[in-house]
């Protein structure tokens, strides 16, 4: 093989800004900056959650409307996913992070707008979803490239990897607290509970100003040739669908299904406080997830799959005890469920990013983490699905059933994982 060869199949890696000062602390700035875009993402997702009781009571929409409203995110998601990323390799991931918070600030606004003309609450619903997902992945990608600093200061690929899943569980975790307690006490609930994000998308913005762009732009004549990825491919996309496949759409199915629907099974007796309940379930989730993150990193250490295997057992776990809290009617317990769920969401998030950030080359990572988070949303229907499927049987039995399709990808992974 020539020295010419081997010079044209070697990977194009990411060229960093020629003006971002070569030293730790900036590079630390820099993923900081753009971290706040990610928590302005995931605040979006979730503030809409908090305020589907009061959406329920001041507009008098039903269940399978809020439900709908709540599940038509992930049509949105989708696209966005599958075409951010794409767009992100193409043409950096600066100009499609701020295209994607723009779109997500006038979904807020269409939002606002829902108490005077409820049709706006799809597209608004529609387009949360649609920013969410581009901002997602470019995002992501952004974070963890611009987490590697130079002089042997960069963190572990999966450690860069797991920063964006850090931010965007701050981002779920305070999203529905805060709108839950503005629409708890403050006047005009369903208007004012979406101010905060607007401010946090315009200091996100302000904030990631500051970062430098980490891709160039790929176009034909500075991709790597088809035959020099080849070999890898594969071997790569083996690995994705035989243990992030299984775990990617329970890092979201689990948590929507604590604070989207386990909450409205147990307030029956918080008359006035559901509200704010829903707020605190929509906080200890996702809150438990940020704080396994030092569990996560240990349990990568020990094994590749560990990680994954904890997680789903902890959502298991989190689903039966859920399970009881809707048979004997108990809040406290389904708070302690929805703990235990936010951390099994936490650690399959880590594992599943940590496992994209390994299998991915630099020209596809921003492909490869679409498609995960794509996987991932595939979870937001579950609250829908749980919705329909009380129709036939009791939300007990459900959760139940849920608990052993946990169990079921659980035993795949370990399946698929132990072995050479």
């Amino acid at each position: 093989m020539t020295t010419q060869h081997l010079r044209t199949a070697a990977p194009a890696l990411p060229q960093a800004s020629p003006a971002s000062p070569h030293t730790p602390a900036t590079a630390r700035r820099h993923w900081l900056r753009a971290g706040w875009l990610m928590t302005a993402s995931g605040w979006s997702a979730n503030q809409f959650s908090a305020l589907l009781g009061a959406y329920r009571s001041d507009l008098g929409l039903t269940d399978a409307t809020t439900t709908g409203l709540f599940g038509i995110y992930v049509l949105g998601l989708i696209p966005g996913l599958l075409l951010g990323g794409p767009a992100a390799d193409r043409h950096g991931r600066r100009p499609v992070a701020f295209v994607s918070l723009a779109v997500s600030v006038v979904a807020t606004c269409l939002l606002m707008a829902g108490p005077l003309n409820a049709w706006l609450l799809w597209p608004g619903r529609f387009l949360t979803g649609l920013g969410a997902g581009a901002l997602l992945t470019a995002g992501s990608v952004w974070i963890k490239e611009l987490s590697s600093a130079p002089h042997g200061t960069a963190p572990t690929p999966g450690a860069a990897a797991r920063r964006s899943g850090l931010f965007l569980s701050a981002g779920f975790a305070s999203g529905g607290l805060a709108a839950s307690l503005i629409a708890q006490w403050a006047p005009h609930p369903m208007v004012l509970a979406y101010i905060p994000h607007l401010i946090l998308a315009a200091t996100a913005a302000l904030s990631a100003m500051g970062a430098p762009e980490t891709a160039t732009p790929r176009t034909p004549a500075t991709t790597a040739p088809k035959h020099s990825a080849a070999p890898a491919a594969p071997a790569a996309a083996k690995v994705f669908r035989r243990l992030v496949v299984p775990v990617a759409p329970w890092v979201f199915a689990a948590p929507t299904i604590a604070f989207a629907t386990l909450p409205g099974l147990v307030d029956t007796h918080l008359d006035g406080w559901r509200t704010v309940y829903a707020g605190i379930t929509t906080a200890v989730t996702p809150g438990a997830g940020l704080l396994v993150a030092p569990l996560a990193r240990r349990l990568a250490a020990r094994h590749r799959i560990a990680t994954a295997l904890c997680g789903l057992a902890a959502i298991t776990v989190g689903l039966l005890v859920a399970a009881l809290a809707v048979a004997h009617t108990q809040p406290a317990v389904a708070l302690a469920a929805a703990a235990l769920i936010g951390g099994g969401y936490g650690l399959c998030v880590a594992y599943g990013l940590t496992e994209v950030a390994a299998l991915a080359p630099p020209h596809g990572l921003a492909r490869l983490t679409a498609r995960f988070w794509a996987l991932c949303y595939l979870g937001f229907c579950a609250p829908y699905a749980i919705t329909l499927l009380t129709r036939v049987w009791s939300p007990q039995a459900i959760l139940t059933g849920v608990a052993a399709l946990a169990v079921l990808s659980l035993a795949t992974v370990a399946r698929h994982g132990t072995r050479p």
